[in-house]
This record gives C-alpha cells, structure tokens and sequence, in this order.
C-alpha cells in the first residue's frame, strides 16, 4: 500500500511537469503570433500613408537593411536573431512619423523610452497578438493581400500613468510651454494619460492612417494581455547610460517647490504703524519738555527781567553808548570779524550801486551786449523729448545694458498694437459632438472676428509717403524668416486662420452637427499654437504665416486660466523694425505710424470699442500736450507780469498815479529775470546740453520767483529809506543797495551752489536742470545787481522829476511828495509781527509746526514711488484708453532677456552645462534658475521657462532627429523636407554621435541650425526663433553674446515694473555668481525694454536723500559765510529748510504725488525758493540792533515780511491756480498741486515759524555791529529811524 501511493504521487507529479510544459509551449506559441507584417495599400483616409498587411504566423528574422534602424527606434527589442512583427519599411514609417514628438520628448530621456516603447511595441512586437486585436480588415486588389484597418491596442493603466508623468513636465523651450501642449491636441493643463494617448491614435489628428482604439485596463480582458512593459521615471537613468532628466523637464527632480522669502511684516508697535506710535510720542514728548520749559522761563522772568545786551543798555535808552569802554572790552574777536565782514560788503555794493547808478548807459549796455550774447546760443538749442534719453543717465546700467543690447541683437522692435472689446454682451455656444457645450464670448462671434479681420487688412494695406516714397507695413515689418518668407508678423487671432477670410469661414458639417469650423480650428490653435495641422477635416494650421507661433496669451485678454473661449477682447500687435542710426529708415516707419494713428483716429465701427498705441504716441502726446499748456503758462506768466508791474508801485495819491507806478520798471525787472534764463540756456546751448521740457516749462518758475523777490525787496528798501542830508541819490542808493544785497547774495549763492551740487545727480532730469537752474539763478542776481540798479536809478530822477511812469516825456507840475508807508509794510509792520510774536501766540505757533514735522516724518516712508504713465498723457488722449485696457486685459508682460555677455565658452561641455536646462545641465544652471524663477511668478515677475537656443540646438542636432543633415558633396545644409539620398545626417548613431557636439563639431552645424526654417518634418528649426539670438563672430568660429527670453508677468503699477527689475537684476547675479562670472566681463544680465525708465526707481529714495541734503549742507555753508560765520543763524536756516522740505513729503502723501525724478525736480526747487522765504528774514535779524529777540524777530518780520510775501507768495499764488486749469496731468499733479504746496510752506515757515523760532533761539546780538551801526550814524537823522 505505501508503495502504490508512492508510485500515484510520482505519477501526479509528472503529469504536472508535463502539463506546464505542454502550457508553456502553448503560450510561446501564441506570444510569437503577429497581426500584421509589411505594408500594403494606401490609407483612404491618409492617402499618402499606407495600411499594414494583415499577417497572424510568427515573427520574421528583420534583414540586414533594417536591423540598424531597429537598434535605432527600438533597442529593447534587439536580441537573437531579431524576429519581430514588421519589415523594414515599417521601421522607416515609424521613424518618420515620429521626428516631431522625438525633436520635443527627447529632451527627456525617460520620457522619450517610454513613449518609444509605446510605439515599438505597436509596430514590431514579437507579443502583438497578446495586446493588439485587429477588428476590421479590407482587401487589396493588388498585391492580393489583406489590409488591417481598424484594431484595439489593450494598454495597461499603470504604463499609460507612467508613460504620462515621466512627460508630462518636459518643455518646448522655443515656445516657452509643455511639449505636451504641441503633441496632446489641447493645453498640458487639460492633458491626461488616456486622452494623450487617444489623441495620438485618432485618425482626427492628421497623422494616423487607420483608426487604433486604446483599451486601458490592467489585468488581461477578453483574452488580451494589456501592454506593460517596463518603464522608467523621469527621476530615473536609463540602462544605455542616459542620466535621468533634469528638473525643468521633470518636477519631481526638482526637490520641493521653490517658496518666495516670506514679505517682510510691516513694522508695527502695539499692533499700529512704528512710525506713527514713534513720532507721536516724540511729539508728546516735545510739547510736554517745551511747555515745561516755557513754564520755567516765565517764572524765572517774573523774578527779573534782563536784556540781552546787558551792560551796553540804561533804563531809556536801549542803544546808548555811554560805557563804550567797558562795551568795547566784551567785544569777542568773532564779533570784531563778523562785523568787519559784514561792513566790507556794505561798503563793496555802495560804491558797486553808486557806479551803476551814476553811469546807467554803461552798465546797461554792458547788460544788453553779454545777454545778446549768451542768448544767441538759443540758435542751437536742442529739445530732447527721447524718453530714454530723458529718464536715463548715459552711463547708467540700465542705459550700457540697453545699448549693448541694442548693438548686438538690434534695437527691440517698435509695437503697433490694438486692444478690441464690443458692446454686444450675448455669449453663445459650441455644441460639442465629443463633449459638453461650450461658452464663447462675444469678440469670438464669427460676424465680429470678420470685421477685425477686415479692420487688419486695412491697416496692412495702409500707405504713407516719406519723401516722395510710398511706405507700407510690408517695408517696416518685422519678418523672421526672411528671405524665404516675407510675410509680417502679426500677432493676432485672425492669424490662427492665416488671415484669411476663406479659412475663417472653414465649415464641416452635416444636418445634424457641426464637425469642424472656426470654433473647433480656434480651439485646437490655442492648445497647439505651433501646430503645422489642426488634424481636422481642412487640416489648418496653427502657426501664422509668418512662420511663428502665435501665443494665445498674447492675442487674448479677459480670461481666467486657460479659458480662452472666454476671452473679453483681442489684442492685435503689428511689430515693426527699429533702427539706431539710420534716420532715413527710422523716417519711414515714423512716417507710417503717424498715417496708422490717424487712420485708427477715423476708425468708427459700433460693433467695437478699440483703444490703440504706437511707439510714436506718447512721445506724440507728451509734444501735443507741451503745446497745449502753452496758452496756460503763458497766462499763468502774465497774470505773474501784470502783478509785478503793479505792486512795485508805491502810489500817493490818483494825481501821482503815473508818476509813482513803476509799471516801466517792473516790465524791466521781468525782461531781467527772463533774459537770465534765455542767457542760461544760451550758455548750455553752445556747449551742446541738450534742453528738456522740464528744464523749459519750470526754471522759469523758480527764476520769476528768486528774481522778483529781490526786486521787490531792492525797490521797496529805496522807498521806506529816507535820503540823508546832502547825500546824492546815487548815493543814497549805494547805501541801500549796501543794506539789502548782502541779503541777495546770501539767498543767491546759497541757491546757485545748492543747485550746482544737484547737477551731482545721476537722474539726467534732475542733473540738467540742477545746471540750468544755477546759471541761470546766478546770472540773474549780477543783472540784478548792475542792470536793475542802473534802471532803478532812472527811474527814482524820472519820479523826482515829475515824470510819467512809461510816458517819460510828459511832466505833471511841481508838487509836495509825502512819505507814505505802502499798506501791506504797515499791516506787517502793526498788525502781523506784533500778532504772531505775542506771548501766548509763539507757543501754538511752535506747537503746529512741530505737529506739522511729526506728522510728515511718519507718512515720508510711505510716499509711493514711480510714475503712472497715464498722467504723463493729456486728460484726452487716446492712449489712455489704452493704457487702461492694457492693465485690464493683458495677460502677459513684456519680454525679458536674460543676456550673456560675450567671452563664455559654449564649446565646452562644462561650459554648456552652465546654460542648458536639459539632461546633464546643472542644478544651479542659467536656464534651470530662469524656469525656478517662473515657478513662483507672483514674487519673481517672470512668467514663463525661457526659450533656450542651446537646448533647441541639442536637440535639432541629435542624430535620431532628421533636423540636421547636409549635402555629402558641398557640405552645404539640407532642410529637412528636401528628399535627396545625397543629404546625410550630421552625425553618427554612435553613442559618441548621440553626445552633445564639443568643439569645432559645435560650431560646425550651429550656423546651420539658426538659418533652418521649421517645417513639419522639423520643428525645431532656429531661424525663426533664434536668429537674432546668438551672435556668431570670428568667422563662424565661435560663440559671442547671446539671449535666453523669458516674459515678465503681468505689470500694471510703478511698484510691479521696480519689482520686476529689482528681482530680475538679483537673479541675473545670482546667475553669474553660480557660472562664476561675477567679477569678469562676460556677466549675465537682465534687459527689458522698460528697465531704463524704472531703472531711477530702484535708487530714487537714496538719490533723494542725497540731493536734498547736498542743497541743505551748501545752504548751511554759504549761509555761514555771508552771515559773517554766524553758525547758529545758518543752522536755524537750514533747520526750517529741511522743515519745508520734509512736509513737502507729508503733502505728497497726503495728495497722491508720487516720488519720481518731476518731482524730485520740485523737491530741489523747494529748497531753493525756501531760501528766498528764510535768508532774508535771518539775515534782518542777525543785523537787527533791538533790545530783545522778541523785538529783533519783529523788526525782521515787518521790514522784510512784507518785501517776501509780495514778491514771492503774491506773485506765484496767482500764477499758480492758473495752473489747475491745464489740461495735463502732470501739470495739475507736479506742478500745480506741488508749487502751491511749496509757496505755501516756505511763507508760513518763512513768515511765521522762523520769526518764532528766532525768538525763542536766534543768535545773540553782535556787540561790534552794535557799536559800528551806532558810530556810524551817531548825531544823524539817521539814528532817529534806528531807533522808530
């Protein structure tokens, strides 16, 4: 019994072996069964395409021929005697049909093996019959064999989901978007692992010749085995050596996301803003130290009251010298030397006046001659209205980047674009046979586009004339393959239907759906936008005709995401060439922008709201609106005039009207201050300095207001003096002229040298006007001084002769001419000074100011900074439209260049791999941290992965790829779509040739690559693309500079377009730093064509600072000087200076004027006329000889208050709300908006806080002054009017 078990058991178990052996011979069996062999007839539905021959025996051994090809396409299925399901035109075929996904997968190697495997299998496998079942067959006549027309491909779910996300990141880098957007028939984002490989197998598409219908399931189904071979992960090497991919091609390579640095908190305190919380209790703590403080000096005052002069003062006479002896002896010799400075240039401008008084013909024909002369340069002025030149130093970075750019890849092209909406407001619908209905928006209603179509047919048939030629787009355009096409580029939806009207109009269909027309055509182009075929049934293409892509991102606005079926408006732009220095060339394309604008001006459709632009317009605009203020300024100027000419005037009675008017004399001071600025501009003029409109429309401004203000202190000072016994008039004015002109020079020199220093700007603006302000400013005080005084003199003997103001000859009779004091010295004199220096009004009066201060310290930091564009524009420009739609609809920025300088060596592999952003290019290389950057757009501004020329060349270059090939007996390149046997390609399919190309080998094809026109059989052709990209020198032999482009985000405010530069910048150098270029000449930089009107920006605040406090330190040193080194009287001058200057700040923020180099301008200005406000009253002061500060304060305060408030406040204030009615913005912002606030703030700080602060802190007196003043008029009459 145990032996027969035994024995049963051996037996079961060799029926077992059996049986497995039986089952394993059954299934070689089965696995080694084909579904076709060779091909046969042509596709009806690709006629030029043929059907595979329906074969079910075995694999073949694959011929000699072929073999080589198999090891090529697909080296997993080499090995024994390479039996596989298909010959070698099969192989062929398949090599052909995939050059377009190998010249865009390749880049990853994984990737580009799991889709091969794809294929492979479908073409060649020995296991065909495990997963492929072919369903529908025909005959062929012919050969009389059988044709598979229809079968299912069984894939697994697990390699379709690998085969998807080993691609899914990979990049088209000449189109800066996924090469699945290019190959999945719709946008990466909507792109999955089934619907890829269903697109790749319908017929629809263009590029299969019978129907192949994938079946994805994952264990075997109705007796097939899915396909599941095995596959690699993007992040993975391949078994032929190939590294895995790189991060740009692969996120998973990546590491995690790159997070912006966190945005610096606001700094806060107690949850509030820190510069609030710390300038109001600084503020708190002032008033409580100062009330303190004043409660004390109260006290001690009622205990006793002592003056300031001490010993040289007796109980009735405050000035009395009767112990000069012992007042000499507390003489310092600072005091002694103040006061022979001071003496010294009294006496210097007495003899100076007397002269110009006593020889007037002299003196003002000298005047005449040296003014005809300086302004005679005004023949060569030149008007600079270039913005570039404008906002942009010579030598500034911005300014070298943009001209060596310029240099080597051309100017960047001029745009012409417009932006379309429509009032219709109906949307319709797409009534899907796939799918779910889809929504369009109105602009995409077909009627619509054929009327923008019609309106761009138009503008490319306009014609302009330029000396005597006929000028169209077709001259100006920018055309990126020509020779060989010469069509325009026009980025515009319409060119997805290649501007055609015959295409537009595209319809397939039956009675039951719509099949193909313009919204299924529009709807595959923004997916592929470089598609050569829509695959539908007219087989449209994507590309425009001429040549490129036209991105949907560019030629769509008003969406959300990738919803352009939902696109608002079209944005149609014509670009246009550039040019440097050829006039001629530059003329024509002016000449046809100009006949564009006009056009568009006329252009009426009440189906289309159009807001337009040209590269011409602002500059256009910023003249018109030049010219249009015109009649303003001149206005303001007058009302400015007519003021001067009256009040100068000191009238007694209506009898002596026009004897006493000076209306002759003010016409003189005002030809004075004018004939100053022509001189200043004269002067530059011939030293070829360019003018500005700045320079042009405020210099007059702020010489009408230095000018004046000394005229009208000069004149009123000669007035109120009264003239000494036996002295002559030319010497009474010398005396004056000695009292008042130290004054003037202390205000002028303080300005000149403080304007002198801003010329040290690097803000061309601010530096040309910083020149011509000074010169100007200088040259008007020596007119003043020689000139005026001359006609000042005339005009006193024409008074005292009874004359008639203007009509000289005529003579009223002898009369009595009482001296009167005007009204306004009188109310300064009873009424103001006294008010404003009581006891209870100086504390509010410190207790504001200070208030003031505190408040403007606490919002400086938030004065924003940069220019809306939109107020450099006239309120009825055209372009603000524009403007507004610009920020409203775009959905891109503009380009970014992230430039190399010449010397990088592009040869080497290291060198490569410091730049590529393929397989082996390094983590940290140009491209990798351009496309890192793009992955946290919000924070970097950059948008998009850069086009790279070099990942492009690799790939074109590659031998698997038909892109590179020449002409075996010339060498010369041979495009892909020429079939000749005698093109060859390039190089080898060794596994040297399939390495990147070093050397010579590189610089052999890369000419080559960068003339290739892409084509259907060769996208990656770089003419278009890459053209102007790379700079080729030394005869072909090497690699000067050359560009990777990115785009910038969207831009819409000053502190978007800083951002975007400022980040740009410190990518470029962390760039260099990583390719170790930091410190050598052929660095890496950013260039946009904005970056040289923002460029100002990035340093404004620390231009500012520097600027103002240059002004303030030369005012502080000028002031210390002409004061006779009275260094406290300085310091309180240059205090309430930079009092004005910084409320000015607390103005701004609190109207919305934001810190740019117009008002920067302003700023300066602000410290120039605030001297006019200050020096004059400090000076009063310091000379005063009252008993108390109070008293010395008042004596200032009423004798030159009065000569400031008219000469400066009064003549602007007028002047200024003319403004108001400009029609400029900047006018009404910069200028009218700013000088009020300056006048404002320089007469209540000048007129009001300085009298105060005087009294509280001003210098003592100068005992020596004390002593020379009383010495010199002791006994006179004169001592009688000290003394009132």
């Amino acid at each position: 019994m145990p032996l027969s078990r035994r024995s049963l058991g051996f037996g079961l178990l060799a029926l077992q072996i059996i049986l497995i052996i039986f089952l394993s011979q059954t299934r070689r069996v089965q696995a080694q069964h084909c579904i076709w062999y060779g091909e046969c007839s042509n596709s009806t539905i690709l006629p030029e395409k043929k059907y595979n021959c329906n074969y079910t025996g075995p694999p073949k051994p694959l011929p000699k021929d072929g073999q080589g090809l198999l090891q090529e396409l697909c080296p997993g299925l080499v090995y024994g005697n390479q039996s596989v399901c298909c010959d070698t035109q099969q192989l062929n075929t398949l090599k052909g049909n995939i050059q377009l996904p190998l010249q865009y997968l390749s880049r990853c190697p994984a990737c580009f093996f799991n889709f091969m495997t794809l294929f492979c299998e479908l073409t060649c496998s020995p296991h065909q019959s495990q997963f492929l079942n072919a369903t529908e067959f025909s005959s062929d006549p012919v050969d009389n064999r059988t044709n598979v027309v229809k079968l299912s491909y069984y894939i697994s779910n697990m390699f379709a989901n690998a085969m998807y996300n080993a691609c899914k990141d990979v990049e088209a880098p000449s189109s800066n978007v996924k090469a699945l957007s290019l190959l999945c028939g719709k946008d990466a984002s909507q792109c999955t692992p089934t619907n890829w490989i269903q697109y790749m197998f319908d017929i629809k598409n263009g590029q299969v010749p019978f129907p192949i219908e994938p079946v994805f399931e994952d264990d075997p189904v109705s007796g097939m085995t899915p396909m599941d071979n095995q596959t690699f992960d993007c992040t993975e090497p391949l078994d032929d050596g190939s590294g895995p991919c790189s991060c740009q091609d692969c996120s998973k390579a990546c590491g995690p996301k790159p997070v912006p640095p966190p945005t610096p908190p606001p700094w806060t305190i107690l949850g509030q803003d820190a510069m609030n919380i710390i300038m109001w209790s600084s503020y708190m703590a002032f008033l409580f130290v100062f009330i303190t403080a004043l409660l004390g000096a109260w006290c001690c005052r009622k205990r006793t009251i002592t003056s300031e002069y001490g010993p040289i003062q007796d109980s009735n006479q405050p000035h009395s010298l009767n112990d000069s002896v012992k007042l000499s002896s507390q003489v310092t010799c600072c005091e002694s030397l103040r006061e022979r400075f001071a003496n010294a240039l009294h006496y210097l401008f007495s003899l100076w006046g007397s002269f110009c008084v006593r020889q007037p013909l002299l003196v003002i024909m000298l005047s005449v001659v040296l003014v005809a002369a300086c302004s005679t340069g005004l023949m060569h002025m030149h008007v600079t209205t270039n913005p570039v030149d404008l906002w942009s130093a010579p030598h500034s970075e911005a300014r070298q980047e943009k001209d060596y750019f310029d240099q080597h890849f051309g100017p960047f092209f001029r745009t012409e674009q417009l932006i379309i909406t429509t009032p219709w407001t109906e949307w319709f619908r797409l009534v899907s046979t796939t799918g779910p209905d889809i929504l369009f928006a109105p602009i995409l209603n077909i009627s619509l586009l054929q009327q923008v179509l019609d309106l761009q047919t138009n503008i490319e048939n306009l014609e302009a004339e330029y000396k005597g030629q006929k000028v169209t787009l077709k001259d100006i355009c920018v055309s990126p393959l020509a020779p060989y096409n010469n069509n325009c580029t026009i980025l515009s939806v319409l060119n997805y239907f290649q501007n055609s009207h015959e295409v537009l109009n595209h319809t397939f269909a039956d009675e039951f759906f719509i099949y193909a027309d313009y919204h299924t055509h529009f709807l595959y182009c923004v997916s592929s936008p470089v598609a050569l075929d829509d695959m539908g049934h007219f087989h449209d293409p994507c590309m425009g005709t001429f040549g490129g892509p036209v991105f949907p991102w560019l030629v769509l606005g008003g969406y959300e995401g990738t919803a352009y079926n939902n696109a608002t408006a079209l944005v149609i732009t014509f670009p246009v060439k550039n040019y440097l220095n050829d006039t001629d060339k530059l003329g024509k394309v002016l000449a046809w922008e100009k006949e564009f604008i006009s056009f568009m001006k006329n252009y009426s459709n009440p189906n289309l709201t159009i807001s337009f632009s040209s590269e011409r317009s602002i500059e256009d605009e910023i003249d018109r609106e030049s010219n249009s203020d015109v009649g303003t300024i001149i206005i303001s100027y007058v009302i400015m005039f007519v003021y001067v000419s009256m009040a100068l005037g000191n009238i007694h009675s209506f009898r002596r009207l026009l004897v006493d008017s000076k209306i002759s004399l003010g016409i003189a001071g005002i030809l004075i201050v004018l004939s100053s600025v022509a001189c200043s501009l004269g002067i530059y003029s011939y030293a070829g300095v360019p003018l500005t409109l700045i320079v042009i429309e405020v210099i007059p401004f702020l010489v009408l207001a230095v000018g004046v203000d000394n005229i009208f202190i000069m004149v009123q000072a000669v007035q109120r003096d009264e003239r000494m016994q036996h002295e002559e008039l030319h010497q009474q004015i010398g005396r004056v002229l000695g009292d008042v002109a130290p004054s003037m020079l202390l205000s002028s020199i303080s300005e000149t040298v403080a304007f002198f220093l801003g010329s040290l700007s690097h803000m061309p603006a601010v530096k040309t006007f910083s020149f011509f302000a000074a010169l100007a400013i200088l040259i008007d005080f020596l007119l003043q001084i020689s000139c005026f005084v001359s006609l000042l003199g005339l005009d006193m003997k024409r008074q005292e002769r009874n004359r008639l103001d203007i009509l000289c000859c005529v003579k009223l009779p002898e009369g009595q001419q009482p001296k009167t004091e005007g009204i306004l010295f009188r109310f300064f004199k009873k009424v103001f000074a006294p008010f404003v220096l009581t006891e209870w009004v100086r504390p509010l009066v410190v207790a504001l100011f200070v208030g003031m201060l505190s408040f403007s310290i606490a919002v400086t930091d938030k004065v924003e900074i940069g220019l809306d564009q939109r107020l450099s524009m006239p309120d009825d420009s055209y372009v603000l439209d524009y403007f507004g739609n610009l920020t409203e609809y775009l959905h891109t920025g503009p380009p970014v260049y992230f430039v190399v300088r010449e010397g990088h060596d592009y040869r080497t592999s290291y060198g490569q791999n410091q730049v590529c952003g393929g397989v082996g290019c390094n983590n940290d290389s140009l491209v990798q941290q351009v496309y890192t950057a793009s992955l946290m757009s919000d924070y970097s501004k950059i948008s998009t992965t850069p086009s790279s020329w070099l990942d492009d060349y690799f790939d074109w270059v590659k031998p698997q790829s038909t892109c590179c090939r020449y002409y075996n007996a010339t060498g010369a390149f041979c495009n892909a779509s020429v079939v000749d046997p005698s093109c060859v390609r390039c190089r080898p399919m060794t596994p040297s040739g399939k390495q990147r190309p070093n050397g010579t080998e590189f610089m052999r094809f890369l000419p080559m690559f960068l003339s290739d026109n892409p084509n259907i059989k060769c996208g990656k052709g770089g003419h278009a693309a890459y053209s102007t990209a790379v700079v080729l020198k030394d005869n072909n032999t090497n690699v000067g500079a050359t560009y990777f482009m990115s785009y910038h985000t969207i831009l819409k405010t000053s502190s978007d377009y800083i951002d975007a530069i400022k980040i740009a910048r410190e990518l470029a150098y962390n760039i260099s730093v990583s390719m170790g270029l930091e410190n050598k000449t052929h660095f890496v930089f950013p260039y946009s064509v904005f970056y040289v009107f923002y460029e100002q920006y990035l340093s404004i605040a620390h231009d500012t600072a520097l600027n103002l406090s240059m002004c303030l330190v030369a005012i502080f040193v000028v002031t210390t000087v002409l004061l006779g080194f009275e260094l406290w009287s300085a310091v309180l001058v240059s205090l309430t200076i930079a009092m004005i200057v910084v409320n000015m700040f607390g103005v701004m923020w609190l109207w919305g004027i934001s810190l740019n180099a117009i008002s920067l301008v302003n700023l300066v200005m602000s410290c120039g006329i605030s001297v006019e406000f200050c020096s004059h009253i400090v000076r009063a002061f310091s000379i005063s000889t009252k008993s108390t500060r109070v008293e010395r304060a008042e004596e200032a305060l009423a004798h030159m208050g009065s000569s400031v408030f008219s000469g400066i406040m009064l003549t602007k204030f007028g002047g200024i709300l003319i403004l108001a009615l400009s029609k400029s913005q900047i006018f009404q912002v910069f200028y009218f908006r700013m000088y009020l606030a300056i006048v404002l703030l320089g007469a209540t700080h000048g007129l009001i806080f300085l009298p105060v602060l005087l009294s509280y802190a001003g210098p003592s007196v100068n005992k020596a002054k004390v002593m020379a003043t009383h010495s010199r008029f002791s006994g006179t009459e004169r001592e009688r009017l000290l003394n009132d």
